[in-house]
């Protein structure tokens, strides 16, 4: 009798732990397939988390057709972390969401400007590349006032005038110029593709690192300071801004619409963005707009060098239409 309980016994216990074993096994194969789930949502993620080869080229050739910029393929980091703001606005989960709604759905029409605003670059500055606004003012503008008898105002254009320091440097220096020379009247022309840089250009707020490269006297004539002490920020007076004209302009339009002839255009550290056929259409479209002998300043690191255009250099990045 004993010895058949003992057996029993014996028989239940491995059979308790036959089932324990088979538990855990189970708890084990379940906590498997739970892990390779969740590393497989990971993966779909950081895939996600990337712009395809596709997209990528597919957002290129849009941004080359729709605004002439040329990325090339050495910026996709680049592009990825200015759509992720897109993303982010519209609350898009991932880049190729984003990229069937810009390109199969017709709302993907309207985004196609904040497309074009992350993309271009707006890095500028006030008197940047000073040595052209001592040109300007010590030699263009006597010129240039010698040979208006017409008595219009003259007219300088910044193309490509990002987020407003141009235009505003511009402003300034014709400012200075037209109180040594009674009657002298200007007016200036500022353009940009970007909608957003266009809006805080208008605005003309600035913080007072930015600010920094005007000369101290000519901050406090200029610029306004906030009544909060503690404020970082400073704006241009309304004065100086009624003198620029801010308009949304895109350099692939065929028409610019510019009627008055334009005595000076500054599009500087901008062709730079396109390749060299698009660079030249844009230069031929802006040189057609200058008046008789009027002056094309560019960026230092742009060259004019064997396009057919009707300019000659004047000096490094300053070209001067030829008189018809």
């Amino acid at each position: 009798m004993r010895s058949s309980r003992g057996a029993r016994k014996l028989a239940q216990a491995a059979y308790r732990s036959r089932q324990c074993c088979c538990a855990r096994r189970m708890e084990v194969s379940d906590w498997t397939q739970e892990l390779r789930r969740t590393c497989q949502k990971r993966v779909m993620k950081e895939h996600e988390d990337f712009l395809s080869t596709r997209d990528y080229s597919r957002i290129c050739a849009l941004v080359y057709a729709e605004a002439g910029i040329h990325l090339g393929t050495g910026k996709k980091t680049m592009l990825e972390a200015r759509v992720k703001r897109r993303l982010k606005a519209l609350q898009i989960e991932s880049y190729k969401e984003y990229c069937d709604f810009v390109f199969d759905n017709q709302e993907g029409r309207k985004e196609l400007p904040h497309l074009i605003d992350v993309v271009t670059t707006n890095k500028t500055d006030f008197f940047r590349e000073p040595g052209h606004f001592d040109f300007l003012a010590s030699r263009a503008l006597p010129e240039l006032m010698s040979r208006n008898r017409l008595g219009r105002p003259l007219t300088v254009w910044s193309a490509g005038c990002s987020s407003g320091e141009e235009p505003y440097t511009l402003a300034i220096v014709l400012s200075e110029y037209g109180e040594n020379h009674p009657g002298f009247r200007f007016r200036i022309l500022a353009t940009d593709i970007c909608s957003t840089v266009l809006n805080k250009a208008d605005r003309g707020v600035y913080t007072k690192e930015v600010v920094s490269p005007i000369p101290a006297p000519l901050k406090r004539k200029y610029l306004l300071r906030s009544r909060d002490p503690g404020s970082n920020l400073v704006r241009v007076t309304p004065e100086l801004r009624r003198t620029v004209e801010f308009r949304q302009l895109n350099f692939m339009d065929d028409d610019y619409r510019v009627t008055e002839p334009v005595d000076a255009i500054f599009c500087r550290n901008v062709i730079i963005y396109f390749d060299r056929p698009t660079q030249e259409r844009i230069l031929r479209k802006l040189a057609r707009c200058l008046a008789p002998s009027g002056y094309l300043f560019v960026g230092h690191s742009e060259t004019l060098h064997d396009m057919d255009l009707p300019v000659l250099p004047v000096a490094p990045a300053l070209y001067r239409r030829i008189e018809d």
